[in-house]
């Protein structure tokens, strides 16, 4: 686990290399959000931030045996070792397989990786895990900068080459209701599991670790043996 998160009651404190930034419930500070903040806010009154529904993405069916949650961040190396080194078997073998159920759930531990989570929801359910394999593919590059404006930059090119243009990505980032909901959604589902860094996977509701391939295959056996 690399990075730790600070969850209050009445704020979350996103500490990191990219500085200290504040969410407070019910408010996301408008400097979280990369262009045109400001403007976003004014049209997006807290009310209908509170409309706004965020699932958790998914793939496989819903009624297979095996349940798998991955909670990650889209700027934590160990969640993109994962995602380079046993994702991609994972998927292989047991989610396009139809024997298990896989939840991914976003971690927010800075800015950079909100906006990387709303890029990826930008091109909607069809799109997001293409978008997901090229930002974790592609995560020191996009985050070399400690300059916003050049990080905003680099997740616009990752959205124009999953085919948005760069009116639908800016309308994504600057959407201030959706990025409340989604740091809402985010503390909510961190406090089901007590999950305190990434990658952190659920299985069948029992809390593991990052772990290998061969160590999760075994588990993931197990819990089809027992049906």
């Amino acid at each position: 686990m690399s990075k730790k998160t600070i969850l209050a009651a009445s704020a979350l404190v996103i500490a990191g290399g990219f500085g200290l930034w504040s969410m407070t419930a019910g408010n996301v500070s408008q400097t979280l959000l990369p262009v045109s903040s400001a403007q976003a806010q004014e049209t997006a009154p807290a009310a209908e931030a509170q409309a706004v529904e965020i699932k958790d993405m998914t793939l496989g069916p819903v009624d297979a045996a095996v349940t798998l949650i991955e909670y990650a961040s889209y700027t934590c190396p160990h969640c993109a070792n994962f995602h380079a080194n046993v994702f991609k078997d994972l998927k292989k073998d047991y989610i396009d397989t139809g024997k298990i159920h896989f939840v991914y759930r976003e971690v927010y531990f800075d800015r950079y990786g909100l906006w990387a989570a709303m890029v990826a929801r930008c091109g909607g359910d069809m799109k997001y895990f293409g978008v997901q394999e090229m930002l974790y593919k592609d995560m020191q590059t996009w985050t070399a900068s400690d300059d916003p404006n050049v990080v905003v930059g680099n997740l616009k090119k990752i959205g124009r080459t999953a085919g948005m243009d760069d009116a639908q990505i800016d309308a994504c980032m600057q959407d201030g209701a959706t990025a409340q909901a989604m740091v809402d959604h985010y503390e909510t589902v961190m406090k089901e599991y007590e999950v305190q860094g990434t990658p952190t996977l659920i299985i069948n509701g029992t809390k593991h670790a990052n772990m290998s391939y061969a160590d999760l295959k075994t588990i993931l056996d197990a819990e089809l043996a027992k049906e």
